[in-house]
């Protein structure tokens, strides 16, 4: 894999580690996660205005990437209840490289180098190794937190095969992401109400740079699928895991154990062997 897809893809992961963390410290997380996609909306209908139209075979991928974007975010939200950022982000995250690879062979015809297979193993393993606490996997939300990686894995082969096929992967990124922020809030109108969406409140602000900084994430993300298999991608974006383990400990609290430290060596090594 190229070098700067590498360093891209790594920023990537600090950006979204970034944002879960701000959703995570949240008091209202629906909320949160609405406001942010409102503001992912209104950036993306500006700059689709400066930018072509993606292909037409590629606007039902854009659609359905969307509706499977609002799925994630419920399930996220979901997860974040009663459980912590270093139980629910391991999980989630460090499930979906495998079915990505997986998804990535059945419906793009993709292959992945033998080393760069094993790379991908060791950093989905090791993800997932975080959330354990002892020989047991205790995460209160486990289905919804394994629901959010299933959510993962098809939005990503999803976008993967449709930026690949809108020959305008930014652009791509842009329509897609305008869908998903005015479908959101149709979402939340419905399971709340309006008035209580558009109450200003403490956070607000958080929430509209943390909705900006998913919003370049998941670019620089579509943009290295373009580049490079779906599979070694995920994994390189997944490590974010590294990164909210950091987060967790110096600002929301959470234990940063050796286990966890070793873990995080085999998720380094994993990257050392993807790129």
């Amino acid at each position: 894999m190229p070098t700067h897809i590498v360093i891209l893809v790594l920023f990537a992961a600090l950006l979204h580690a970034s944002w879960n963390a701000l959703l995570r410290g949240g008091a209202d997380r629906l909320w949160s996660m609405t406001v942010m996609c409102i503001a992912i909306a209104i950036t993306c209908a500006i700059a689709a205005a400066f930018m072509p139209l993606p292909a037409a075979a590629s606007w039902g991928y854009a659609l359905l990437s969307a509706l499977l974007h609002v799925g994630y975010n419920l399930f996220l939200v979901r997860s974040y209840r009663v459980a912590e950022l270093g139980q629910v982000y391991p999980i989630s995250r460090g499930s979906s490289p495998a079915l990505i690879t997986l998804g990535a062979a059945v419906f793009a015809g993709e292959r992945i180098a033998p080393g760069q297979l094993l790379g991908v193993a060791l950093v989905s393993g090791g993800i997932i190794s975080l959330a354990f606490s002892g020989r047991r996997l205790s995460v209160p939300s486990l289905p919804y937190a394994l629901g959010t990686g299933c959510f993962i894995a098809a939005y990503s082969v999803v976008d993967g095969i449709g930026a690949r096929l809108s020959g305008a992967p930014l652009a791509y990124t842009v329509w897609m992401c305008a869908l998903w922020g005015l479908l959101m809030p149709a979402v939340y109108i419905a399971l709340r109400d309006a008035r209580s969406l558009f109450t200003l409140r403490p956070g607000t602000s958080a929430a509209v740079i943390g909705g900006l900084v998913s919003l370049l994430a998941y670019a620089i993300v579509i943009y290295a699928m373009n580049e490079a298999p779906l599979g070694a991608v995920s994994a390189l974006r997944e490590t974010s895991v590294l990164f909210a383990a950091l987060i967790g400990y110096l600002f929301l609290g959470e234990a940063l154990s050796v286990r966890r430290i070793l873990a995080c060596v085999v998720i380094v090594s994993g990257i050392f062997i993807i790129g």
